[in-house]
């Protein structure tokens, strides 16, 4: 089998091509043939390694993959070869509340991910594709998809008329516009780029801020919404945005805080939380049973993931270069065979 490894150090410059013995399946586990994965932002902070220093290496990064089943070993029942499935983030997480047990069980960190022609998964771990959706497509949902559903889901638990802020137009970002838009929600989308507001306003988004030219963008989603602010937010940006949240939502409406592109530490007031009875929750991609959902939901209205690019396999180092200047609009994706 052919993977990408990051070996002996962390760096882009260390992700490197190799080749391992190809794996048996044994009980209750299946092997699958990689047909394409997706970056997410966890994936290029694992390579960077910012994501976790103490990370073993080598390691076969990215969490997100597609392909199709061609082994199976004894006693699997969910599925057989020659099925299309899609890789579940945390392998153990089937139904419920994580623990640390399941955080341990995450793909491309710490187990080995999806950069490769093949995987060895449980049953468990793998879920079906959706026959309406590419390889490559299918490719986006295990990670951003999931989170962006669970965020105002199965967490948020979005309703008709609700105004949705999302920051951005990476992966999360529209797939929670995207999301929003299928519960009847209002969506305002935060960008640096008027031509990307253009067309996540195609996409169905009611509003555009962009955050250079209108940096208090803020006190502009309030103006929107009468000075209510908006019932919640999809928090990507981290410590850098994450007081500018506070103050867009509303009394009592929730900010779901997914990424940290803007960095992770930083100092707060509390005062805004308590007194306006805010709930701030940390999302962590989510089970499977909410993976389902999402794809059953997704095929009943016919939703198609937005792709920004898809590189080949011999170019993966590349996609992640792409990723990391955060020109893309949607997904990134490496076609794998």
């Amino acid at each position: 089998m052919n993977v990408y490894e990051i070996r002996g150090a962390f760096g882009l410059e260390n992700l490197v091509r190799a080749e391992r013995p190809d794996p048996t399946p044994g009980p209750f586990q299946v092997r699958v043939r990689v047909k394409a994965t997706s970056l997410n932002s966890r994936d290029l902070m694992m390579v960077e390694g910012r994501y976790n220093p103490r990370q073993k290496l080598p390691l076969v990064p990215n969490s997100d993959g597609a392909g199709v089943v061609d082994a199976v070993g004894p006693g699997v029942t969910r599925v057989k070869p020659g099925d299309r499935v899609m890789t579940l983030f945390a392998q153990g997480w089937q139904a419920g509340e994580p623990t640390k047990a399941i955080t341990a069980t995450t793909l491309g960190g710490p187990l080995d991910g999806a950069l490769a022609d093949t995987v060895l998964l449980h049953e468990d771990g793998v879920v079906p594709t959706p026959a309406y959706l590419s390889d490559e497509e299918a490719a986006t949902l295990p990670c951003a998809a999931v989170t962006a559903w669970s965020a105002l889901v199965t967490q948020g638990g979005l309703k008709a008329g609700d105004t949705v802020l999302v920051q951005g137009t990476g992966g999360v970002s529209i797939f929670a516009l995207q999301i929003a838009r299928l519960f009847g929600a209002h969506v305002i989308v935060t960008s640096s780029r008027d031509d990307k507001l253009e067309r996540a306003l195609k996409l169905g988004a009611q509003e555009g801020i962009n955050y250079v030219t209108t940096p208090d963008w803020e006190k502009a989603a309030r103006t929107l919404t009468g000075g209510v602010g908006v019932d919640h937010v999809v928090e990507v940006g981290g410590a850098g945005t994450f007081e500018k949240s506070l103050k867009a939502v509303r009394v009592g409406g929730t900010v779901s805080v997914i990424g940290v592109l803007s960095g992770g530490a930083g100092s707060v007031s509390l005062v805004p939380i308590l007194m306006q009875n805010l709930r701030v929750q940390g999302v962590f991609v989510g089970h499977r049973q909410s993976f389902e959902a999402l794809t059953r939901a997704f095929a009943l209205n016919d939703i198609h993931p937005v792709v920004d690019r898809v590189f080949p396999f011999a170019e993966a180092r590349a996609a992640f270069e792409h990723m990391k200047q955060g020109a893309h609009f949607g997904k990134i994706v490496i076609k794998v065979s």
